[in-house]
């Protein structure tokens, strides 16, 4: 069965820093886009960062470059988002996608899987 599944989502202060992990079975990641999106409530699914596993280069929205890092690790068929300086509008469900080949900008549509999501609360 293929699937995503998070882990790592919590609440935290301000400031604060969590760890997500979206790990892949019943496929291999070698040659993936694999994506996090994060979506509050009222708001449309936004595009967090990706990361071409071939190459493992990395793209950032504006809003978390510089605080956000991606990184995958092949051997475990599994994502990280690394989140540092978290602030209050950082608050999200946060989903992890993945899609065949490599992918320019994160428009969710062009992801064909994904997982149920990890809740992140940052409070103020």
């Amino acid at each position: 069965q293929v699937q995503l599944v998070e882990s790592g989502g919590g609440s935290v202060q301000a400031g604060g820093s969590l760890r997500l992990a979206c790990t892949a079975s019943g496929f291999a990641t070698s040659r993936n886009s694999l994506a996090w999106f994060r979506q509050a409530p009222g708001n449309e699914r936004e595009g967090v960062a990706r990361i071409w596993t071939v190459t493992n280069i990395p793209f950032y929205s504006d809003s978390v470059k510089g605080r956000f890092t991606i990184s995958h690790d092949i051997a475990k068929n599994t994502a990280y988002l690394q989140m540092n300086a978290l602030k209050p509008e950082d608050t999200a469900m946060y989903f992890c996608a993945a899609a065949e080949g490599l992918l320019s900008f994160l428009n969710p549509s062009d992801y064909t899987i994904w997982g149920q999501g990890t809740q992140v609360t940052v409070s103020s």
